[in-house]
């Protein structure tokens, strides 16, 4: 929204598909709730959710003209804030859920988790846009039992989580006196001396070598596109819904977002050859990505009010309407699920 008039700015991003879409194409609605920038360590905002729907616009309005006129919410957008704020909440909160029911899909990610990742996926392999997803699944296990002994480390792991973000942020920083790479071997290795007796997270905290990491960093500070934005979740994020709704590459998806600026286009072109790398005979699953505004489409206020519920609903991934829907998401961290249905 620009200034007091109401006028709106041109939208930004996005991957227009290229030509006419043939053959089998699903097209979902997406949203996002706790994206946080580069501050991945607030504790306010732990998870980032990214939320997608299989609804027809004339679906979702029913469903959010429902949720108007049943429970009296607000004509504007339907927030989650009001769903959980509200004496109905645990009402509305099950019947919407049940209503999305084998239509939606959740992917949860554990910010710190992700941390993990990148110190695996970009700093002791090739980095890549499959970084952080099911793509590169092969370095999970490193990641996790990363993420696990430093969970139990106590104080040195949030000194080293705080080390690698303030390593692998490369904008508006004085690089004349930049001693950041020294400053993250210096907490890898007080955490290391906590973790002496896990074999494989040892071994992750030993194959860190200076100046392989000081080349990636440099590499990030001459703008090379082709590492991705190391501190930016909302792609593999993106990726792993695609790659669920494609229903294995079987179908290719067009995305519907809501307009989210780390959404760039080159960020979207290389993602997209990423996700189509491991089947060079046919396309890649991910067709395309408009942005939108979520006032224009009921799609993606109903992903909007689904990722915000997700994110604020106590128990995750506990007891509670939104049961039904997890499922444990391979080689994550314990708290990092994906609450889904098998689309059909």
């Amino acid at each position: 929204m620009a200034g007091s008039t109401g006028a709106r700015l041109p939208l930004q991003g996005g991957l227009p598909p290229g030509g006419a879409l043939t053959g089998a194409v699903r097209e979902i609605a997406c949203d996002e709730s706790g994206f946080s920038g580069t501050n991945l360590l607030d504790p306010a905002t732990p998870v980032i959710v990214h939320a997608s729907v299989d609804l027809s616009r004339d679906e979702a309005a029913a469903l959010i003209g429902t949720l108007r006129s049943g429970f009296r919410f607000s004509p504007d957008e339907v927030k989650s804030r009001q769903f959980l704020r509200r004496r109905e909440a645990a009402e509305a909160v099950e019947w919407f859920l049940s209503a999305l029911r084998g239509r939606a899909h959740v992917h949860l990610v554990d910010k710190e988790f992700f941390l993990a990742t990148r110190v695996v996926d970009l700093l002791l392999a090739q980095p890549s846009y499959a970084a952080g997803t099911r793509l590169a699944g092969d370095r999970r296990p490193a990641a996790t039992a990363l993420h696990r002994a430093g969970r139990a480390a106590g104080p040195d792991w949030a000194v080293f989580l705080a080390a690698v973000v303030e390593m692998l942020r490369t904008k508006r920083r004085d690089r004349a006196d930049d001693r950041s790479v020294a400053r993250f071997f210096a907490a890898r290795d007080a955490l290391r001396r906590h973790v002496r007796d896990d074999a494989q997270a040892g071994a992750v905290l030993d194959a860190l070598d200076p100046a392989r990491v000081a080349a990636v960093q440099a590499r990030l500070y001459a703008g090379d596109r082709t590492i991705p934005p190391p501190l930016e979740p909302l792609l593999p994020a993106l990726a792993e819904t695609v790659l669920h709704w494609s229903g294995g590459r079987r179908r290719r998806v067009l995305v519907i977002h809501d307009e989210q600026s780390a959404l760039t286009e080159d960020r979207l072109r290389r993602l997209q050859a990423a996700l189509g790398a491991g089947d060079p005979a046919g396309p890649s699953p991910l067709a395309g990505l408009v942005m939108t505004d979520s006032r224009d489409d009921p799609r993606v206020q109903a992903a909007d009010l689904l990722a915000g519920v997700a994110r604020r609903m106590p128990g995750i991934p506990g007891d509670g309407p939104l049961r039904p829907l997890l499922s444990p998401a391979p080689g994550h961290a314990p708290n990092a699920v994906t609450a889904e249905q098998e689309p059909t």
